[in-house]
């Protein structure tokens, strides 16, 4: 794994004067960047602050330069320079390493718009009617995702109280396949809005997971 795209969804930063301003999500990543790096100082890191440079959501342009046939002139192409770029971050990276918090029990925005530009027919997937009732399969392979959230309330883990409510870390998990993902890993902090010890507790267990799957993953990638 010689390449990470880092992409932080945030809208908040990690550097504020005030910690309760921070990014819980961003600082998870950091903490699993850093261990990274310290491990493998070879590591190229992509970066992206989809709220420092915001990805455009697709339109009608869009779409119809995507469709066009047999090619996109070169003012439809205009509309897909970006997607091409993002679309070549991805095919980049050997690692992925998304930090985002939940935003109404789903991603933010942003990071949706993201998604809608490097998911795209004939890049990340093709489409065969051929294969019948599921036509689309994924271009890109053998790829990992690291997701590090952050949530308000909690429970939102596989069989908890709170599971059917996340439409978060699934719809994610779903779309990575479309990135050509096969490892996926997930570190939750929970807890935020209610300030209290079991924040601190689920926060601090979120930081060391972080730390401790950058170790995992470094090591299988005989990086240690």
């Amino acid at each position: 794994m010689k390449n990470i795209l880092h992409i932080d969804a945030s809208a908040r930063k990690a550097d504020r004067e005030i910690a309760a301003h921070n990014s819980i999500s961003r600082q998870l990543g950091q903490k699993f960047i850093t261990r990274w790096m310290s491990l493998s100082h070879q590591t190229k890191v992509c970066y992206r602050d989809l709220y420092q440079e915001p990805i455009p959501f697709i339109d009608a342009d869009w779409i119809a330069a995507v469709f066009a046939k047999p090619a996109p002139s070169e003012t439809q192409q205009q509309h897909l320079d970006l997607s091409d770029r993002l679309i070549a971050e991805v095919a980049a990276a050997d690692l992925i390493v998304i930090t985002t918090p939940m935003y109404n029990y789903g991603m933010p925005a942003i990071l949706k718009a993201w998604f809608d530009q490097v998911i795209r027919v004939n890049k990340t997937f093709s489409f065969d009617l051929a294969r019948g009732d599921y036509p689309l399969e994924p271009i890109l392979t053998g790829k990992t995702l690291v997701l590090l959230t952050s949530s308000g309330e909690f429970g939102f883990a596989e069989g908890l109280e709170r599971a059917q409510l996340d439409h978060l870390v699934p719809h994610i998990k779903l779309l990575s396949r479309y990135l050509g993902v096969a490892d996926f890993y997930v570190v939750r902090s929970e807890y935020q809005e209610f300030a209290d010890a079991r924040h601190q507790h689920s926060r601090a267990q979120a930081e060391q997971q972080a730390v401790q799957l950058a170790e995992q993953l470094a090591s299988i990638a005989n990086l240690t």
